[in-house]
C-alpha cells in the first residue's frame, strides 16, 4: 500500500530528524557515553535476582492474560519463547524476529527523545530499557522497563500489519515534528500501541503493551464495567487527553490490525495538524454522539478519584 503519511521520496529516515526551534519535547539530558541514537554499547549482565524477576513477572502475567490478550499477541509470544527463563538475550531475539517482520531489539538506557525514537522505529528497530523493576515496583513502575518493551511490546512485532503499523508511527513523527503536535501523536500512540483493544471473534481482547504487561489492567480494560469501550478513530483519538500514571478511563477498540494501518496511512496529516489545537479537544472520559460505543462505563474508578483514593479498579 501506498504510504501517504509522509511520501518516501521527501524524507531521508535513515538520519536522526531535527527538532524544528520551539517544538514542545521533553527535556531529556542524554548521558556522556552516548552517541545521538541513545543506544547502549551492549545488553547488560542481569543478576540472577534480576532474571527471578523477569520470571516471576512471566509467570503472573500468563495467570491473568489468557482469554484476555490479542491472539496476534499470545501466538509471538509463544512463537518467540519469552519464557525459556531470564530475561531475554536482546540479539538472539532479534535473530528470531527479523526474518519474520524485519524488526530488532536495541537497547537504550531510559525513555529517550521523541525524535530518535521515530527514527529507530522508521528503521523498524524497537528500542528497550536496558534495566528491569525491583522487587519494589513489582506491579507498577513509572519508566518502561525491559519487561514493560521486551514482555509488552516484541510479541506483536511478529504480526506482519501491526510491524508495519509500528514503522508507518515512527515516519509520521517528522511530520509531527514539523507542525509542533507531538502530544498529539502520542495520544495515538498511547491509545493502540500502549493502550489498545481489538474485537476477536469471541470478544474484545488486548493488544496494547501497557495492559499487557499489568495484572490489574489486563482484566479491567476487556471486562471492567468503570471504562468506556469505544471504535478507533483517527482524529478523534488524537484529540484526546488520557491518564499516564493510572488506568484508563476510556479504551479505543479497533476491528483488526489491516483497519488500523489502512486508517492511519491513509489519513491526509497535513490536513488533520492544520486543523488540531496545541491542547486537547476531549477529556479522556468523553463520549461523543458521533461514537461508536462497545460499552458505555460507568467512570466509577475514575469518578472516586483512581488508585491514589484507594478505589478498587471496577
Amino acid at each position: 500500500m501506498e504510504n501517504l503519511l509522509i511520501r518516501p521520496d521527501a524524507v531521508d529516515f535513515s538520519v536522526i530528524p531535527d527538532v524544528p526551534k520551539g517544538t514542545c519535547v521533553a527535556p531529556l539530558k542524554r548521558p556522556s557515553h552516548l552517541g545521538e541514537d541513545w543506544l547502549e554499547p551492549q545488553q547488560r549482565v542481569y543478576t540472577a535476582e534480576e532474571h527471578g524477576i523477569w520470571d516471576d513477572l512471566f509467570a503472573q502475567q500468563m495467570a491473568v492474560l489468557p482469554g484476555r490478550a490479542a491472539s496476534s499477541f499470545m501466538a509471538g509470544l509463544e512463537r518467540l519463547d519469552l519464557g525459556r527463563g531470564g530475561v531475554p538475550d536482546f540479539g538472539s531475539l532479534s535473530e528470531e524476529l527479523r526474518p519474520i517482520t524485519g524488526w530488532s531489539v536495541v537497547p537504550v538506557p531510559m525513555l529517550i527523545p521523541d525524535h530518535v525514537f521515530f527514527y529507530h522505529l522508521a528503521n523498524r528497530r524497537f528500542p528497550a530499557g536496558n534495566f528491569i523493576r525491583t522487587r519494589a515496583q513489582f506491579d507498577y513502575i513509572s519508566e518502561p522497563d525491559v519487561f514493560h518493551d521486551v514482555f509488552g511490546h516484541v510479541p506483536m512485532l511478529t504480526d506482519p500489519v501491526y510491524a508495519d503499523y509500528m514503522q508507518e508511527y515512527g515516519r509520521a513523527g517528522w511530520k509531527a515534528l514539523a507542525y509542533n503536535r507531538l502530544k498529539a501523536l502520542s495520544a495515538l500512540y498511547w491509545y493502540t500501541v500502549e493502550f489498545g483493544l481489538i474485537r476477536e471473534a469471541d470478544g474484545i481482547k488486548a493488544y496494547g503493551a501497557g495492559i499487557l504487561s499489568g495484572p490489574l489492567e489486563a482484566k479491567f480494560s476487556v471486562e471492567g464495567q468503570s471504562p468506556n469501550r469505544i471504535h478507533l478513530e483517527v482524529d478523534r483519538v488524537m484529540r484526546t487527553d488520557y491518564v499516564i500514571s493510572d488506568m484508563q478511563p476510556t479504551y479505543f477498540v479497533i476491528g483488526s490490525f489491516e483497519e488500523l494501518f489502512r486508517k492511519t496511512v491513509e489519513r491526509n496529516f497535513d490536513d488533520l495538524y492544520r486543523g488540531l489545537n496545541p491542547g486537547f479537544t476531549y477529556s479522556n472520559q468523553a463520549v461523543l454522539g458521533g461514537d461508536k460505543v462497545y460499552h458505555l462505563g460507568t467512570q466509577d474508578y475514575a469518578n472516586r478519584g483512581g488508585q491514589g483514593s484507594g478505589a478498587l479498579p471496577a
